[in-house]
């Protein structure tokens, strides 16, 4: 089975600053949202739902170190390393390279569930590295977990968005898996997006599996 691969060019440099990857704003706007936000997010029940499908397994979307569900209508592409310098700049963050984008849009949603692979070594320092490579974050809070059966480190951090002029919501958890070290980060528009995709991530740390 052939699935598409996705390789970064130099026409998505200009979408960084609203923190995606593809043309996901070129014709959509931002979403209303009410003004009063919680707090802290509280990831919904749906989390516990069964997975629509998997990735990760040979022929799957994406070949991975590991597998895990995704929700319904969430669509995963492939992302193809290059040596050019938008690959660098988008492809590229500390010591962890993008191999995976799941895409939200098809579900509702404004953002992406991203896997990235950053090679055998202790899960805390690969994300670690990965958290400081980003910029003009603040709020950063680690804590060991579980993701499946291995264990792993979720971060919790806020990033300033100069272009939205405001700051928004991400997260990510590490495991060190027998073919290397993976990173699965979730952002979004902004910080009501990325709340609204928890469920998704929850549902992909919970049913994560090494191959």
């Amino acid at each position: 089975m052939r699935h598409p691969i996705r390789v970064l060019v130099p026409a998505l440099a200009v979408l960084t600053a609203a923190g995606t990857l593809t043309g996901c704003l070129g014709t959509e706007a931002k979403p209303d949202r009410a003004a009063a936000l919680p707090s802290s997010p509280t990831p919904s029940a749906t989390a516990t739902k069964a997975a629509a499908g998997s990735i990760g397994a040979p022929g799957s979307a994406c070949d991975l170190p590991v597998s895990f569900g995704l929700a319904a209508d969430w669509k995963p592409e492939a992302v193809k390393a290059t040596d050019d310098e938008v690959f660098a700049a988008l492809g590229r963050q500390g010591p962890a390279t993008m191999v995976c984008e799941v895409d939200a849009k098809p579900a509702g949603n404004i953002g992406y569930l991203r896997v990235w692979t950053a090679g055998k070594g202790p899960a805390r320092t690969a994300l670690e590295g990965f958290v400081k490579a980003e910029k003009n974050t603040s709020k950063v809070s680690y804590k060991e977990t579980k993701a499946g059966a291995l264990p792993a480190v979720e971060v919790t951090y806020t990033v300033y968005n100069k272009l939205m002029e405001e700051s928004k919501e991400e997260r990510a958890f590490a495991v060190a898996a027998p073919k290397g070290t993976v990173i699965v980060h979730l952002g979004g528009l902004d910080s009501a997006e990325h709340r609204a995709m928890i469920p998704a991530y929850d549902l992909a740390r919970s049913t994560l599996k090494p191959l």
